[in-house]
């Protein structure tokens, strides 16, 4: 399976980077769980042998990333029409809360309506001599 030698390729890089980066080159155990519980044993490759057999293969070369647009400079509103456009905002908010509740309680009540219709038209079962 391709997944476990990718897997285990992984965890030796990741086991080998630690230990280069910290300068140890013991076990990971900590001192107070060395004896509580074992450390599984993962094989430990060098650096370089993991990295050449990940290297992904392109067709063509990545393209680098285009410079980012700079955005237009935009004008600050004024205090009138950041209070106006506030107003507007939470009146069409209310408008629409108002909608929801409206249509809520409408179906609702349709729900109810063919309910209790749908209780009405059932008959008791026949009763058995």
């Amino acid at each position: 399976m391709k997944w476990i030698r990718e897997r285990d390729a992984l965890i030796a890089q990741t086991l080998a980077f630690v230990q280069s980066v910290s300068g140890r080159k013991d076990d990971f155990r900590q001192p107070d769980t060395a004896v509580a519980a074992p450390v599984p044993v993962a094989e430990i490759v060098s650096v370089e042998t993991v990295t050449v057999a990940f290297e992904p293969q392109y067709a063509d070369p990545p393209q680098p990333a285009p410079p980012p647009q700079q955005p237009l400079p935009v004008a600050p509103p004024r205090a009138s029409d950041f209070r106006s456009e506030m107003q507007a905002r939470i009146a069409n908010f209310r408008k629409h809360q108002e909608r929801f509740e409206r249509e809520r309680e409408e179906y609702c009540a349709a729900t109810l309506t063919k309910l209790r219709a749908a209780i009405r038209e059932v008959r008791p079962p026949p009763v058995q001599k």
